[in-house]
């Protein structure tokens, strides 16, 4: 395993739409800092590097040859992450890269060979199941507070991203869609709370086969739709609970963050996992009365842990490496949602329950008192 300096040089590479929230947010760390950045358009880069004070700008072979970067960002569009990954591991580096892992298992798990035998760390978004959202729920099943987990639910729909997206056509391609784009936020959670998944069931739907740009410069062009624009995901997991999901860019109702574990003793809504934070709350079953059950009494569990934005994963991943343990948003569990999302895309298109053969490794749980903003290292 390499060693790291401090504060640890990170090179970003991609310098797109989600630049903003990681740039902002890796500015208030003082355990890292922000040394380069690249883009396939080096004048985005430019920009950005203005912007945030970033001393390097270029491309991404700007950052890779940096000598003083010791964690690549990959922030680029979900058809090269599994590429510029593992040229950033050829590199030498550590890498975090936005979600997903990669669009195939081949070479996203061979990625992840490549890592260990160099020594380096891979790391996958969605970060926000570090949050305190997520890790209140978690504390809070891992402590018996509803029992035996029995089965959960989620849902995210709406009408999807071109409503506000300049450019959305990427979203709609291969390796996107609300399952690949939006699901990695969900599955990623249920597999903190609930463990590795064994066998997903799905059928999924295309809404049209073209849609339109609606903002921006390019307003009124259209672009196909590649992949099911709305699919329900059945899910078993290890342990022997059971999930259904919704992820949908289709629906004139907006009904997004709806994640619900239930259990034994209680039900338990766990906030947005496209969030940090949100409300933690239970209820209890009724007790018998000889009368028609009333409106159910919802307990408030109080929040704890980092709300802290986009980037508090690579935080984790950098401490994980000085201290030597393992980090929570690792390229293991992000594969093992990759593949968890790929099952599902095979089962749609196949009609039958389809077995995933990954597993996600034991998951840390983060302490309460995790404190983005201390220097560490």
């Amino acid at each position: 395993m390499t060693t790291l300096e401090s504060p640890v040089g990170i090179g970003v590479i991609g310098a797109g739409f989600i630049s903003d929230q990681y740039l902002r947010t890796l500015a208030t760390f003082p355990d890292v800092r922000v040394l380069a950045i690249g883009d396939l358009l080096p004048e985005r880069a430019a920009t950005q590097a203005q912007t945030y004070d970033i001393p390097v700008h270029g491309t991404a072979q700007t950052v890779l040859e940096h000598p003083e970067v010791q964690v690549v960002v990959n922030l680029t569009i979900p058809a090269v992450h599994a590429e510029v990954s593992a040229a950033a591991i050829a590199a030498g580096k550590h890498v975090w890269t936005e979600k997903p892992l990669g669009l195939d298992r081949e070479s996203t798990a061979q990625l992840l060979r490549d890592a260990e035998a160099a020594g380096l760390r891979v790391g996958c978004a969605p970060d926000t199941v570090l949050g305190a959202g997520v890790q209140t729920a978690r504390r809070a099943i891992v402590d018996g507070l509803i029992g035996r987990p029995l089965f959960a639910q989620t849902s995210m729909q709406w009408q999807g991203p071109e409503v506000f997206h300049p450019d959305p056509a990427f979203l709609f391609a291969k390796g996107a869609g609300p399952l690949l784009d939006i699901g990695p936020y969900y599955f990623t959670a249920l597999v903190n709370l609930l463990g590795s998944i064994t066998e997903v069931a799905a059928m999924g739907l295309k809404a049209s086969e073209e849609r339109e740009i609606l903002v921006g410069e390019k307003a009124g062009q259209r672009f196909p739709v590649i992949p099911p624009s709305t699919i329900s995901v059945l899910t078993r997991f290890a342990g022997g609970q059971t999930g259904t999901s919704l992820v949908s860019f289709d629906s004139p109702l907006a009904r997004q963050g709806v994640v619900e574990i239930h259990g034994t003793e209680g039900s338990l809504v766990v906030p947005d996992p496209n969030m940090f934070e949100g409300r933690v709350a239970y209820v209890r079953p009724f007790e018998p009365s000889g009368e028609t059950p009333g409106e159910q009494e919802w307990i408030e569990v109080p929040p704890a842990g980092p709300t802290t934005g986009r980037g508090l994963g690579l935080l984790d991943m950098v401490r994980a490496i000085a201290q030597d343990r393992p980090h929570v948003a690792s390229g293991a569990v992000g594969y093992h949602v990759l593949d968890v999302m790929l099952s599902a895309e095979e089962s749609a298109e196949r009609g039958e329950f389809v077995r995933v053969d990954s597993a996600a490794p034991e998951i840390p749980v983060v302490p309460a008192d995790f404190d983005p903003t201390a220097q560490t290292l």
